[in-house]
């Protein structure tokens, strides 16, 4: 089965910049994309796309959809729903398998990020599956050479097997090297030496990581700690994994997992873990 990109497209610029992003890495992953649209769920439309539900705006919206999806590079299909969005994500995900989903993160307003973060998190809770945030601007280096990995120095396992095969696909097919950051803040102590290492190998994301990639940091907080590092490393993508229930002062916990989504200036993958 040929895999697949599940872009979730509502028409505004930022998402066509997520749509080239996603139809660039599914040229080296040998991949196929498809295009979601869900009809209005309570986020923002353009005027005039189904966004009122009339029968013309609709057939507005999906041969708005088939013409991009002819315009792509790459094999892409259309695929149209109803409801609400992690439903419609949940079907998407059973009935084309993707490798990831993509989603575009609109512009720094703070009402916007608010609304767009909130929506993220509930996809992640309701429908996990590895989601690329891809931010409006910011980032140029395509294909990507560098992903830097943030952990919390506790032991993780993700909720598939094949999610933990998105980090290896995508270091395969883009030629690119994995580091990893811990941050220790003040309210967290550095774990004892070879435990961080540890969590990371048990995970097999690459094959023999070596000690020489992962960096320990102190920073005030963790948020910051692990932009600085993604700068310092010049990181094309940082990559994260959700834990479903976390502590409070957890790298994953939601506050800071929402807080990276909406700060960092390269996209983010965000892994779900399990139990």
């Amino acid at each position: 089965m040929t895999p697949s990109l599940v872009v979730l497209t509502d028409f505004f610029a930022v998402t066509n910049r997520a749509l080239s992003y996603a139809a660039g890495l599914a040229v080296p992953l040998d991949a196929q994309l498809v295009l979601l649209h869900v009809r209005y769920d309570g986020m923002p439309v353009p005027a005039g796309y189904g966004g009122q539900h009339t029968p013309r705006g609709e057939r507005k919206t999906d041969r708005a959809l088939l013409k991009l999806a002819a315009e792509q590079t790459v094999p892409t299909e259309v695929n149209v729903a109803e409801g609400f969005l992690p439903e419609a994500l949940t079907e998407a995900v059973r009935r084309h398998h993707p490798l990831f989903m993509v989603l575009g993160r609109p512009s720094d307003a703070t009402e916007s990020a608010e609304l767009f973060t909130s929506v993220v998190m509930d996809l992640l809770r309701h429908a996990p599956h590895p989601l690329l945030v891809v931010p409006p601007v910011g980032w140029d280096a395509f294909p990507p050479r560098r992903f830097l990995l943030a952990v919390d120095g506790e032991p993780f396992a993700f909720a598939d097997q094949d999610h933990q095969e998105v980090v290896r696909r995508l270091l395969s097919a883009t030629e690119s090297t994995l580091d990893v950051v811990h941050v220790t803040d003040d309210t967290r102590a550095r774990p004892a030496d070879g435990v961080v290492l540890a969590t990371v190998r048990a995970n097999d994301l690459v094959n023999g990581f070596a000690e020489s990639r992962l960096h320990e940091v102190y920073s005030p907080t963790i948020v910051g700690g692990v932009l600085e590092e993604a700068a310092r490393q010049e990181a094309d993508v940082l990559v994260l994994v959700a834990r479903p229930h976390s502590l409070l002062g957890s790298l994953f916990h939601r506050s800071v997992t929402a807080r990276l989504i909406q700060e960092s200036p390269v996209p983010v993958l965000i892994l779900p873990a399990g139990e």
